[in-house]
């Protein structure tokens, strides 16, 4: 499906979020992923878990049920399931049956998130995880913060390409966080296995709106902007920003450090779960950025669920007239198709 070859949805052997760490309680919480109904939770002792979110007997959501210990009892029939998957009950009748068990999946509480690996557990690899130093989370003098969780109505790829091409910063969001040199500056890209990154040096250019908004100077700046991708679905953003070398008081000093977090889980076909985040030295600048970036936030789900509603008008395949801004995005694309074709090789080859 768009953008990938016909049969590509999603790798399946990748970290995931699930949901952010703080979500997690002794209440039962729904969510799909790769298109696989889930329940996450924590155990008496605080562990978190993931167990599949479908009971075998009626398919009634698990997610809609009670929790009873560590225990799931489905709201149907009473039918129970334990944190192993195992059912440990069938209140009419005295025999449970081997085969009535519901799926389990690795679940790794990581800085702000809990990670699911969906594909095959043996290879799942908390050496694959981001680096919490490298991107900024347990750096020294940042506080790091969840923000918000969206539902979008639109195919998780168009998300990544949004966030592997931050040239539309300069127009879908310029009354915002973005200027006219978002798309004009050179745009360095790099890359290694599972990990793209791009960078744009901004130099003695117009501040974008926010600065002024926020009460910070407002005249021109020097700014680096970029996003790390780690793939399949985890982009971690930098926007420094600083006075310019020709500032006659401040030459070069910063302004604000920040960082900014965007896991895009795939959710069905057509949709994905969108988690923001942010790390900055800026603790109470934070209070304001929640609610100035949530109107963002809203414009890049606008801009996904249209495209969404636009392939649902002309079809899946359709043809695309590429610019050079896109050489990071079709990398991307490039990226996590190879990595689906070779699980999909691994599949098909003799035991």
């Amino acid at each position: 499906m768009y953008p990938f070859r016909e049969g590509s949805f999603a790798v399946r052997n990748g970290w995931y979020v699930a949901a952010f760490r703080n979500e997690l309680g002794r209440d039962l919480l729904a969510r799909t992923v790769l298109n696989q109904p889930v329940v996450l939770y924590r155990k008496e002792d605080g562990e978190a878990v993931a167990v599949g979110g479908r009971c075998p007997h009626r398919h009634f959501p698990l997610g809609k049920s009670c929790l009873t210990g560590d225990t799931i009892v489905c709201g149907y029939h009473g039918i129970a399931f334990g944190a192993d998957g195992k059912c440990v009950d069938i209140p009419s009748q005295d025999v449970v049956p081997h085969a009535y068990k519901i799926p389990t999946y690795p679940l790794v509480e990581h800085g702000l998130w809990a990670w699911i690996w969906m594909g095959d557990a043996d290879k799942a690899d908390v050496a694959l995880l981001p680096d919490l130093e490298e991107i900024g989370v347990t750096a020294t003098g940042m506080t790091a913060r969840p923000f918000y969780v969206q539902e979008v109505q639109g195919r998780y790829q168009l998300l990544n390409d949004n966030l592997l091409d931050l040239s539309h910063l300069a127009f879908l969001h310029a009354s915002s966080i973005g200027t006219v040199e978002n798309a004009r500056a050179p745009e360095e890209l790099v890359k290694r296995p599972g990990f793209l990154s791009c960078r744009r040096y901004i130099r003695n250019a117009e501040a974008p709106a926010v600065m002024a908004a926020s009460g910070r100077y407002a005249g021109k700046i020097d700014r680096v902007t970029g996003m790390d991708f780690y793939l399949p679905g985890f982009h971690a953003g930098i926007g420094d920003m600083a006075y310019p070398q020709n500032h006659p008081e401040h030459a070069g000093e910063t302004i604000v450090t920040s960082r900014v977090y965007h896991a895009v889980t795939p959710a069905t076909p057509h949709s994905c779960i969108y988690f923001f985040a942010m790390a900055s030295e800026d603790v109470e600048g934070m209070d304001f950025m929640f609610d100035y970036l949530r109107p963002v936030l809203e414009e890049d789900k606008f801009a996904t669920e249209e495209i969404e509603k636009m392939l649902a008008i002309v079809g899946e395949n359709p043809d695309e007239l590429l610019i050079k801004t896109d050489r990071n995005a079709v990398e991307g694309r490039r990226m996590l198709q190879a990595m689906m074709d070779a699980e999909r090789s691994a599949a098909a080859a003799p035991a």
